[in-house]
Formats: C-alpha cells, sequence, structure tokens
C-alpha cells in the first residue's frame, strides 16, 4: 500500500511577496513512524511555548534558523521520498479565468492530480492520498476527490483501490511534515534566506525534479 501526503505553499491570486505556487508531497516506506516522531521531534525539540500548539508550521516566525534547520535534517532523515509541482502565478493560462475570476478549485484540483500521476505507474494495489483540506472555489469537496481518484484509477491496474482525501493538519503530523517540506522548496525557488540550504538537505530525498507547470506561457 501506498501512502501519499501532499500540501501546499503560496496562493493563486494573492498580491503578496510570492511569485510561485508550490505543491510538495511524500511517501513513505511506514506513516505511522513517522508520524510518532515527528510528533515526538515537535514534542521535545521546539520551545516549551510552542510544544502544546496541534501543529507547528514552517512559516511560524518565531523559529530560529538552526531549528528550522535541524528540523529539515530531521524529516530528509525519516527517509521520505519526495516530488513536487510548482508554477509561477503570472503564467496561469487564461483559460482559468471567468469573468476575470480565477477558477480556483478547478485549477487546483488539476495540478494535484497532475503531480499524483507522476508517482504512476505503481506496484501498488491500494493507494491512499491525503491532501491538506483547503477551501475549493467552484469544485466541491466529493468533487475533488471524486476527478482526482478517477484519474488515478485511469492509469492503475484493473481491481486498485485508490482512495484520496482531505484532512486536517493540525491533526495529521504526516501532512505537517509535507508542510515543512514545501516551505522549505519554497523558500528556494523565491530566492529567500536559507533556501539554497534547505534544498540541499532535502536533495537526496527528490525523486527527479520539480516540474514547472504551464512553463510554455512565459
Amino acid at each position: 500500500m501506498a501512502h501519499i501526503f501532499v500540501d501546499e505553499s503560496g496562493q493563486f491570486t494573492k498580491h503578496d511577496h510570492c511569485q510561485y505556487f508550490i505543491i510538495g508531497s511524500f511517501t513513505v516506506g511506514d506513516p505511522r513512524r513517522t508520524e510518532k516522531r515527528f510528533r515526538s521531534w515537535c514534542k521535545t525539540r521546539f520551545p516549551k511555548k510552542m510544544r502544546l500548539q496541534s501543529e507547528i508550521k514552517f512559516s511560524q516566525t518565531n523559529i530560529d534558523d538552526k531549528l528550522r534547520i535541524k528540523t529539515v535534517k530531521f524529516i530528509s532523515d525519516l527517509d521520505v521520498r519526495i516530488r513536487y509541482y510548482f508554477l509561477l502565478r503570472q503564467n496561469i493560462p487564461n483559460g482559468y479565468w471567468k469573468k476575470r475570476r480565477l477558477q480556483s478549485g478547478i485549477l487546483y484540483t488539476e495540478i494535484i492530480g497532475e503531480l499524483l500521476e507522476s508517482y504512476l505507474p505503481a506496484s501498488d494495489e491500494e493507494i491512499r492520498v491525503f491532501c491538506d483540506q483547503r477551501k475549493l472555489l467552484g469544485v466541491s469537496k466529493k468533487d475533488f476527490q471524486d476527478i482526482v481518484t478517477a484519474k488515478l484509477l485511469s492509469k492503475l491496474p484493473a481491481k486498485s483501490i485508490c482512495t484520496v482525501n482531505m484532512v486536517d493538519s493540525s491533526q495529521d503530523p504526516n501532512i505537517q511534515i509535507a508542510d515543512w517540506i514545501t516551505g522549505s522548496i519554497a523558500r528556494y525557488l523565491e530566492g529567500k534566506k536559507l533556501g539554497k540550504e534547505l534544498f540541499e538537505i532535502l536533495k537526496n530525498n527528490i525523486i527527479g525534479e520539480g516540474y514547472e507547470l504551464f512553463k510554455d506561457q512565459q
């Protein structure tokens, strides 16, 4: 059985300092092991005032650089296998806009489907996907799950089982790990402080290279 955990960094249209939207993901041999170890790390290595939080996000500003680097190194040692897709926000095709409004739910659904297809073909008879829950403009949660599931099943052997779930990251340490991975990659792509160092730590865990969507729109 394959378990895939997915999270994102950035916004599609929000006018902020970020140029990219990144979808990061990972698989691991034993998700229960990574869950337990990451939960233990957060409860023992972070400052006492943070340990009671249900979730410690990569983007929190009150984490010092040394601890941020140590945490990413800890994640890399968990033997996670990473894949990521990204896009420049300015390259989003016109076809995703309707009356000057971005159909963000449709775009997000298609990006997730593209990323997950990169895991195929797979020898596993069952694939379970876990995405951080988010509001999808124009697409219901059920439609998102059905569309992505159908996309994967169409390329899997007959009788394969595939489930796609949207979960609360505060309740799922593996999604929190995906947040740290994606946040590190975002730092690298955006050319921000620690970006090169964090990416270097994760480099050997990354399968292939990050894939840029809509690159031909430039």
